[in-house]
């Protein structure tokens, strides 16, 4: 005899292929009896349970963002950097042009996010030495001051000023 295993089949190897579906628990101790996983009674149990959301009643009472919000009278435009004359007395030298740009290397302004901000030069302090101004706003009293010392203004100036109209 051959040292061949028989393998004999018996019914308590058998198996089936689709088990029998679970049966609904309704007693006490089941998954889904009674309130059916909703709670006690009210309104998160009952159909159609759709609550608003808290979160958008208040985004709902957030005023719009129109126009110009609570500050009308602020300007759109960037405001230009305020530079005095005393500080362009110490930096620079005689005869030398004042720009946005030489005051960005020599370290009297600091660029925003790479591009040179508007300057304006603004009559505070005393000038001695003749500069020119140029590409910068400035003030009428710094534009005196800088004339009377042998400088010359060109460029932006001073930004005009809309006259009012007089009725009649």
């Amino acid at each position: 005899m051959s040292l061949v295993t028989i393998i004999s089949m018996q019914s308590h190897h058998l198996q089936r292929n689709h088990p029998n579906m679970k049966r609904m628990i309704v007693a006490r101790g089941g998954k889904r009896g009674k309130t059916s996983g909703r709670g006690g009674k009210g309104q998160s149990a009952r159909a159609g349970n759709k609550r608003r959301p808290e979160w958008r009643d208040i985004i709902k009472k957030l005023p719009k963002l129109r126009g110009r919000g609570v500050n009308p009278h602020k300007p759109i435009s960037a405001r230009a950097f305020p530079v005095n004359l005393a500080l362009i007395e110490g930096v620079y030298g005689q005869n030398e042009k004042v720009t946005p740009a030489t005051l960005a290397e020599k370290g009297v302004i600091s660029t925003l996010s790479g591009r040179l901000p508007m300057v304006k030069i603004l009559g505070e302090g005393e000038i001695t030495k003749a500069v020119i101004i140029s590409g910068c706003l400035i003030s009428d009293s710094a534009k005196v001051k800088i004339e009377k010392a042998g400088g010359s203004v060109d460029g932006l100036g001073s930004k005009p000023v809309a006259e009012k109209v007089s009725k009649k």
